[in-house]
């Protein structure tokens, strides 16, 4: 089952990101607190597939009107290669269309070759002409 994330959530879903190695960072913007007001937010959307009462992959998405970001797709490692992924991936794809957003974008960091390939299995194209650049208030948050 797939649906929206909770605050019940917030503890399964860190673990899952640690033992998925997705960074996190719990003492900066992944606080609870700051979880918590994104999952306010109506351009947030936190989503959990759950088996057997247990979270067993996760995804968040936000968008800024215009386009559509896919951040920190995680599926427990016992439960990869069984379509959880583009699930929660589609699910979040479907939201963006109904929000009227038809460009849906991921980062991927470099070392991280397995999310790389399920991106371009799902039909997304990789652009090696982009650069990222970021400016942040802190370097930890």
């Amino acid at each position: 089952m797939i649906r929206v994330m909770t605050m019940k959530d917030y503890a399964a879903v860190l673990a899952l990101w640690k033992d998925g190695n997705i960074p996190s960072r719990p003492k900066g913007r992944d606080s609870k607190k700051n979880i918590a007001s994104q999952l306010q937010q109506p351009n947030c959307y936190f989503l959990v597939a759950v088996s057997g009462g247990k979270i067993i992959g996760a995804v968040v998405g936000t968008h800024d009107g215009r386009k559509g970001w896919i951040n920190r797709l995680v599926v427990a490692s016992s439960y990869q290669k069984k379509g959880i992924g583009r699930r929660l991936v589609a699910t979040v794809e479907q939201y963006f269309s109904a929000q009227g957003i038809d460009i849906v974008a991921c980062l991927i960091e470099e070392w991280n070759t397995v999310s790389m390939k399920v991106f371009e299995q799902l039909g997304y194209t990789k652009h090696t002409d982009i650069f990222y650049y970021s400016k942040r208030k802190s370097p930890k948050t």
